[in-house]
Formats: C-alpha cells, structure tokens, sequence
C-alpha cells in the first residue's frame, strides 16, 4: 500500500464515501485523512477530490462484506466523531482480509476504536426509543423533537416505522434541522427549509399530557425518591422533549 499526504474529500453522502473508499483501497492508496468537501485544510494540508459516480461499486461491498460489517460501518458513519471517515477506510481494508472476524481483532487499534463508536451509537438509539415522546396535531398526524449526539433520525424512524405503522407521524431532529415523514407506507427524510410542519396540538392533547403527568407522579414512592439514579438511567440531556420531567429544574 501506498501512503499519501493528501486528504480525500467526498461530497458527504454515505454512498460516496463508499465509493472513494473503494477507489482508494483498489488503488492500494492509504490517504492521510479522508474528509467532507465542507472540511477547510490548514495551510499545511493538501487536499484532493476524486471525480466520483455515487451509483458505481455499491454491488461490490454488497458482495464483500457482511451485512453485520455493512451496520457498522453505516454506524460510524452516522456518528458525531470527526474521525469517523478515516477509521471506516482502515475498517474495510482489514475487514477484507479477516471477515467477520474483524469483531475478534480488537488488538487493531481502527478496529477497537470502530467498535466503541458503533455501541455508541446503537446505545443512543436505544435510549430515544424509549425517550422520544410524540404529541397528537389537529390532523391527527403525530409530532415528536428529538437532539441527539448522533444522527440516528434514519435508524429511530425505521424503529417507529414498525411500531406505528398505521399511523402518520413526523419526528424532527432540532440540533440538525432534518425531519423524517412517515405517510403509513414509507418516510422521507427532508430538511427544514423543505418541509416545516405547521404544530397545531390537538384538542386532547393537553388533557393526555395531564393525565400522563399525573400517572407519573401517581406510580412513584415519594420516600424512595432517588434523583441520582434516576439521571443514571435517563440523563437530563434528555428531559427538554419528555413530557413528563420537561418542566422539572
């Protein structure tokens, strides 16, 4: 392999990533970072842009690796980490070589540090699909907001597609201005310059949220209150768009 100084842009998407990873790797080219074209170098920095067709090469990876490598490489691709384009390239070049038991080389530095991003994610996912609280609009459409770390809007709706599938809802990710849209049949995920939904909340929904306010304080022990435990399992990062501690200090 050959080891270059230049930085690699793609043009964000999931798909060209792929694709550069696959040129790059056929090529037999260890690039010094690989970036978004939205990454500004440094005056030290060079930077390189590979013209790339995003529809070219993905039957390849379908037939390389696993669906088990696929989820985690999509994983980290979704995280918040800076680094995450560089060690998804280090991920597939030893994954090409060891398989599925990639997951046993956690002695490979890319490979351990892969593996603790993709937990991270799938431990946040986790945690929205109990936390994510919807609210019912005049249109009897299903509205919730969510702020992850991450951006799992894709995972979560795909989870709530199967929960909630005879019903219309829409779930809006604030921190990144996305929405995803489910119709009953299928989502779409949108920006907000896109698609702003107008928040029109039921006639009910007051008198549910009340209710639900009140069964919360109903079922818990006053004298076996335990606050610390409580943020241990549901972080106050959490509570702006959960009903029932949103207005707790």
């Amino acid at each position: 392999m050959i080891k270059e100084e230049f930085i690699y842009l793609y043009d964000g998407s999931f798909t060209n990533l792929l694709n550069l990873c696959y040129l790059l790797i056929q090529k037999r080219i260890i690039p010094a970072n690989i970036k978004s074209d939205e990454y500004e170098p440094n005056l030290l920095e060079k930077v390189f842009k590979l013209d790339i067709d995003n529809n070219a090469n993905i039957d390849w990876f379908l037939q390389i690796f696993s669906k088990r490598i696929f989820k985690t490489v999509y994983y980290l691709f979704i995280s918040n980490d800076k680094n995450k384009e560089i060690i998804i390239y280090y991920f597939l070049v030893h994954s090409l070589k060891y398989k599925d038991k990639i997951y046993y080389m956690r002695n490979l530095k890319s490979v351990s540090k892969a593996l603790q991003i993709e937990k991270y994610v799938g431990r946040e996912n986790h945690k929205f699909k109990g936390f994510l609280r919807f609210k019912e609009l005049e249109n009897n459409c299903l509205y919730a907001e969510i702020n992850p770390e991450n951006d799992i809007l894709f995972i979560l709706t795909k989870h709530f597609q199967r929960r909630l599938n005879s019903e219309y809802f829409i779930i809006k990710d604030v921190r990144r201005k996305i929405l995803s849209i489910y119709d009953k049949k299928d989502f779409y995920i949108v920006s907000e310059d896109e698609f702003k939904p107008i928040i029109n909340l039921s006639t009910n929904e007051e008198d549910i949220q009340d209710l639900w306010k009140s069964f919360y304080k109903t079922v818990g022990i006053k004298e076996r209150k335990n606050d610390r435990c409580r943020m241990n399992f549901m972080p106050k990062k959490y509570w702006q768009y959960i009903i029932e501690v949103s207005d707790e200090k």
